[in-house]
């Protein structure tokens, strides 16, 4: 039995369906990360924002690395410590 090929038509849709879906997703969460600079409401340090971009770079490098052929490693969870 000869497995069933997907239309490479059906598969552009497909990916540029849920790229949109995720990179919106991505994109309104970090917004969101942006909210925390109101100092009225939380108190963080220099450090802990260095802390959160150097991860969203590295986040973003994955992702870049991944779609270049070049398989990165996978991170952790990310944590800042009270």
């Amino acid at each position: 039995m000869e497995a069933e090929r997907t239309d490479p038509s059906d598969r552009r849709t497909k990916f540029a369906t849920l790229a949109s879906k995720r990179v919106n997703r991505a994109s309104h969460a970090i917004k969101t990360i942006g909210n925390l600079s109101n100092r009225s409401n939380y108190d963080w340090a220099e450090e802990d924002v260095k802390k959160i971009v150097r991860e969203l770079r590295r986040a973003v490098k994955e992702v870049e690395d991944r779609f270049l052929g070049n398989h990165g490693q996978a991170g952790g969870d990310f944590v800042i410590r009270p």
